[in-house]
């Protein structure tokens, strides 16, 4: 005899935010007024976007600081749906603990920051930098509090890879659907009052996982670029 139907997955996951209380909803998805078909991204439509984008805007901390950062976006096709890679942060870490990220890292000194984020990537979850593609770069982050910035770069895998992820460093692998990021319920948008201004906070609301902060700001002009929805200029991290 057949049991109880078990409710499904809830989306959202245990990572803290620190929501002031003044926070308030904010806009729809970008991509929310377009219908299923436009909202499709696959690996081609993904590297046509790159091709036709203008360069990356640069962080005002660049030239300013001797050491950046820099972070690897993957993203591969797997029977006909295109992946991105993310990593869960070990809850052992002293900073930004359990937070859903790309992985990334500091450069080390004399190193180009687009192998910076391949090396960052072989480390964390042993994925073999001869096989990522750059084909581009998002916005550059910087951020209040830090004196350094961030590159991110957007590379093509040639399918599904084999990764393993490094127990100093991450607690799982996740492959994330692009067309579960692209589903307006998963995005969302919130206003603070951060720093004396007001700022947008974006979401991503997985089954099991939050995706927020400066790596939803990345997902979302990532997919905003593929979709021709989000311009350059438009990455609105703190």
């Amino acid at each position: 005899m057949a049991g109880p139907v078990a409710d499904p997955p809830a989306r959202g996951g245990p990572q803290h935010i620190p929501r002031p209380p003044s926070a308030r909803p904010g806009p729809a998805a970008p991509w929310s007024h377009l219908d299923d078909a436009d909202r499709r991204v696959d690996v081609a439509r993904l590297r046509a976007a790159f091709a036709a984008v203008d360069p990356p805007v640069r962080s005002v901390r660049e030239g300013s600081v001797r050491r950046g950062s820099a972070v690897l976006a993957p993203i591969y096709e797997h029977d006909g749906e295109a992946f991105v890679v993310l990593t869960r942060r070990s809850a052992r870490l002293r900073v930004h603990s359990g937070e859903v990220s790309f992985p990334g890292g500091g450069q080390e000194p004399g190193e180009d920051l687009a192998d910076t984020a391949r090396r960052e990537a072989w480390e964390e979850v042993a994925l073999d930098p001869a096989s990522v593609e750059l084909i581009g770069e998002l916005d550059h982050l910087s951020t209040i509090t830090s004196d350094s910035f961030i590159v991110p770069y957007v590379g093509l895998l040639p399918g599904r890879p084999q990764l393993v992820a490094s127990p100093a460093e991450v607690e799982a692998v996740l492959h994330v659907p692009l067309a579960e990021l692209l589903d307006p319920e998963v995005y969302r948008e919130e206003r603070w009052d951060l720093f004396g201004a007001e700022r947008s906070i974006f979401f991503f609301e997985l089954y099991g996982d939050t995706v927020w902060g400066a790596t939803a700001a990345m997902l979302r002009q990532l997919l905003g670029l593929a979709t021709g929805t989000v311009g350059r200029g438009d990455l609105r991290h703190l």
